[in-house]
């Protein structure tokens, strides 16, 4: 009988298995990830995420579902995070899950972690008032909040592969091809 080792609540042994067997297959690392998304009324509109495939087409029993709004001081009603905030929250997840993986592969247990993150946007470029600012994040703060035996040089080390490693964090800081399209 096999006895799983589990360290921050990652099975270490499935995730050394998965890195083998991607080794071996690289093909199976390829995933599409999508997301649909429907205009409801006025700012607000709703994503949903179908199943993800990549490692033998992995399929979810019903989609992830994402309302989508604006504050009012923005002509919304706040039945949803914004845009950005979904960013944000995108790249926390993503951070996050990037810091626990690494560190239960290292054997590094933590106690706790929290992710806070916060972005600045000048909202008059997104209005056209100004073409001086860029319509997205100035800037992104990420900071880590970490209760681990581990010393901090190794929790250091930690947030590094989560900056790097993190698919997140490197869409947002290197960019990526947007191809837009209309619909036949």
């Amino acid at each position: 009988m096999r006895v799983e080792t589990k360290i921050n609540g990652v099975a270490v042994d499935e995730l050394m298995e998965t890195i083998y067997l991607l080794r071996q297959k690289p093909e199976l690392g390829k995933f599409t990830f999508r997301t649909n998304n429907r205009w409801i009324d006025g700012t607000y509109n709703r994503a949903e995420n179908p199943a993800a495939l990549g490692l033998a087409a992995s399929d979810r029993p019903t989609p992830h579902v994402h309302d989508i709004d604006e504050p009012p001081v923005l002509l919304g009603q706040d039945r949803g995070a914004n845009p950005v905030e979904y960013l944000l929250v995108g790249l926390s997840g993503c951070v996050t899950t990037t810091f626990i993986a690494y560190a239960a592969a290292q054997g590094v247990k933590i106690d706790e972690l929290r992710t806070e993150l916060d972005g600045d946007i000048d909202v008059r470029a997104f209005l056209g008032i100004t073409h001086d600012v860029r319509p997205g994040y100035q800037e992104i703060r990420v900071k880590f909040h970490v209760r681990s035996d581990a010393p901090r040089e190794k929790l250091k080390e930690l947030m590094v592969l989560a900056e790097r490693r993190s698919p997140v964090s490197d869409s947002v800081r290197k960019g990526v091809p947007i191809k837009f399209a209309l619909a036949d």
